[in-house]
Parts: C-alpha cells; sequence; structure tokens
C-alpha cells in the first residue's frame, strides 16, 4: 500500500500544474460544433448590456458571444481577425493584437468587457489599463491551474471525508515560478499557473476588486471541443467492445460543459457581480465510474468497461490524463471546492446530454485519430495483459 500511495502521489504533483483552458481553436477542417442556445429568459427590455469580447473565435469564444446575443445584449469582438472570421456576420468586429495591438479599442466605451483567454499577464495589463475607464466590470477567465501543486494527505481515500476536507477553494495557496525564473514569457508546465495567477492580478489593479471578477474552470468540455481530453470517452464508448477503464473508479471527475460555464459568464455580466470562482462541475462528487456508466447508458452503448488498478496501469506505462483523459488520481485538482459559484448561481445541464451532444459533434469531423486517449491498439495489449496476469495467479 505505501507503494501505491506514493505512485499516487507522485503522478498528482508531476500533474500540476496542467493547462486545463485551452488556447486552441477549432477550425474548419475539423469541425465547428454548435451553436450553444440559452433557454432561459432574456435580460428585460432596457437592461441590454455592451458587452466587449476578447477574442471571441476559440472553444469558449464562440459559446460566449452567442449565449450574449440569445439574452439581447449588443456584443463587440476583439480578436486579430485570422480564425473563424465568418462567425457571427451581423456583430460587430474589431480587429487588433492582444499583444502590441489595441488601438481599435480607444475612445470606445462598453459595460463589460470578458477577458476569454489571456495566457501572458502582460496582455491582461495592457488590455485592462486601456479599458479601465472605458466599461465597468472586467471579467477574466483564468484557470484552477493557479494553484500551488498539492496531494491528499495519507489516508484520504477517493470519496472519503478527508478528501473533502482537502479540497481546494479559492484561497488555496498559489503555484509559484520556477526558482531563477528568468522574467521570459515562455509558457511551459511550470510558467503556465504562476502566469494566469499574474494574470488575474494585473485585472485587479487596473478595475480594483470591487470591478473585477476571477473565473478558473477546471476542464471544459463540449461541442467544438478540440483538445479531445473529453470526447475521447463518448467516442471510445461509442465503439463498443472491450473497454480499459481507469482505476477503481472510485477517483474523483470534474468538468464543465463550455455552455453552462458562458452561460454563468454572461450572467455574472448581467449581474455586475465580482469576485473569484472556481468554476467546474458538476454540483456533487462525481466518481469516474458513475462517469462513465452514466455516459454509456446516455449513449445506448453496449461497451464493457474493465477497471484496471492505476498501479498495473502505471506499469504498463499507461499514464493519467493523457491516455486516460479526465483521469488523475490523488490530484485534488480533479475535485476543488466550487459552493462559492453554485451560490451565485452557476448550474449544469444533465451530463447525458454533454455527453450525446459531443458525440454528435464528434461524427461531424473529417479525424480519424484523436489528440488525447490511448490507441486501439494500445488499449487491446493493455487488456491482454491484465487478463493473463489475472489467470496466472494462483
Amino acid at each position: 500500500m505505501k507503494d501505491r500511495r506514493d505512485f499516487l502521489r507522485t503522478l498528482a504533483l508531476a500533474a500540476a500544474p496542467l493547462p486545463w483552458l485551452s488556447s486552441a481553436v477549432f477550425t474548419s477542417e475539423r469541425g465547428q460544433g454548435t451553436s450553444p442556445r440559452w433557454t432561459g429568459p432574456t435580460v428585460p427590455a432596457g437592461r441590454a448590456k455592451r458587452l466587449l469580447i476578447l477574442g471571441g473565435t476559440g472553444f469558449i469564444g464562440p459559446h460566449s458571444v452567442q449565449a450574449a446575443l440569445d439574452r439581447g445584449h449588443e456584443v463587440t469582438m476583439f480578436n486579430r481577425g485570422r480564425t473563424n472570421a465568418h462567425l457571427f456576420p451581423d456583430v460587430e468586429k474589431l480587429v487588433g493584437d492582444r499583444s502590441d495591438d489595441l488601438e481599435a479599442l480607444r475612445g470606445r466605451r462598453w459595460d463589460v468587457v470578458i477577458d476569454n483567454h489571456a495566457t501572458l499577464p502582460r496582455w491582461v495589463r495592457q488590455s485592462a489599463q486601456l479599458l479601465k475607464d472605458a466599461a465597468d466590470q472586467y471579467i477574466h477567465v483564468s484557470t484552477i491551474s493557479v494553484y500551488a501543486p498539492a496531494a491528499y494527505p495519507d489516508g484520504a481515500a477517493a470519496g472519503s471525508p478527508e478528501e473533502d476536507r482537502a479540497r481546494l477553494a479559492e484561497d488555496a495557496p498559489l503555484a509559484e515560478l520556477p526558482s531563477g525564473h528568468d522574467g521570459s514569457e515562455d509558457v511551459t508546465g511550470q510558467t503556465y499557473g504562476p502566469f494566469k495567477w499574474m494574470a488575474e492580478d494585473e485585472a485587479r489593479r487596473a478595475f480594483g476588486e470591487d470591478r473585477t471578477t476571477i473565473v478558473r474552470p477546471g476542464l471544459i468540455v463540449g461541442p467544438g471541443d478540440p483538445t479531445d481530453r473529453f470526447t475521447y470517452w463518448p467516442a471510445r464508448l461509442q465503439r463498443g467492445g472491450d473497454v480499459l477503464a481507469p482505476g477503481s473508479g472510485m477517483d474523483s471527475a470534474q468538468f464543465i460543459d463550455a455552455r453552462d460555464l458562458t452561460s454563468w459568464i454572461v450572467t455574472l455580466a448581467e449581474q455586475g457581480m465580482a469576485g473569484t470562482f472556481n468554476a467546474t462541475g458538476p454540483a456533487e462528487r462525481l466518481s469516474m465510474r458513475a462517469f462513465l456508466e452514466d455516459a454509456r447508458e446516455a449513449l445506448g452503448s453496449e461497451a464493457v468497461l474493465h477497471w484496471l488498478p492505476a498501479d498495473f496501469l502505471s506499469e504498463q506505462g499507461v499514464g493519467a490524463w493523457g491516455d486516460m483523459p479526465v483521469w488523475i488520481p490523488g490530484n485534488p485538482l480533479t475535485y476543488v471546492r466550487i459552493d462559492r459559484a453554485l451560490a451565485a448561481g452557476l448550474t449544469f445541464r444533465p451530463l447525458g446530454e454533454t455527453v450525446r451532444d459531443t458525440a454528435e459533434w464528434n461524427a461531424t469531423r473529417a479525424v480519424t485519430e484523436l489528440r488525447a486517449g490511448i490507441t486501439a491498439e494500445r488499449e487491446a495489449e493493455v487488456l491482454r495483459a491484465w487478463e493473463g496476469q489475472q489467470s496466472n495467479r494462483p
């Protein structure tokens, strides 16, 4: 048991910080995805807000724009105009560059700025300082990767009260830049998290605590996600047969549908709500077993799940996160506290809806191999190795 605990602790520490929020965009050859649709009431007449969305053409950007439009808000997009320029032809688009060209933003006025993705602190410093007198609120989408690497204490088994008490809240310690960092803007696994909380601070310096909203998502999923870090599972379950499932099934799984995240961000803009919020889901603890079994049921799949122990997978060279997406045993970043976001109105659609919509979107793409997850050949090898090990036991 000590060897297993050491393995899980080492894996947890090595996995954080992680780039949970992808900067990738989905291009025409990978499919455009489905547009989110707001099903709640639109804002009352005269209450619509003017929203400036920095970006708007990647993964969560189009969902943000559509959610705002569906609820009656006036949207302006600011980006380089190079990616998915055909989207939202009736929306005002300002062309510039977060890095070195913000001229198109000068002399304008908006109610709220939604900064969907800025990896470098300098980008946020430049935009927030320029816009601090041109908007009432700055919403910055950050990441839970800002937290310092952590591991659950010994004895904190998956699903135990000890695990729950050790969950990370918004005031948890933040990741530090590597010792001797030379001040470069190179984004690595060691600088990503620190850069993101430094970017948060730039927004606060410009707008103040009472006008700044920091949203820290975990794994963002759903139609349009180009990383395949969630899509792997609906696709694999649809294929059927014997499926390698990681661990005991009790490890936690947290993620949020991009449509739920962006609709809630629009709500924060409507309410002018400031503060810092972890933003992932679902509302209650979700185990990997419940996730995969519910996903299988939602898809009507007859796939057979084979739960292989974490230490065996380690021996086989099967890695968490990359080979087995969503799964990182023993890592507190897979089960952070979201009480504050729930109190501020964050809600979630049924898991089955996200799974089905993601599977349907994936079926429209002209791709032969997903960007995440174990290959079919390697999966079969590992399952055979496990079966052989079990048959050789006395």
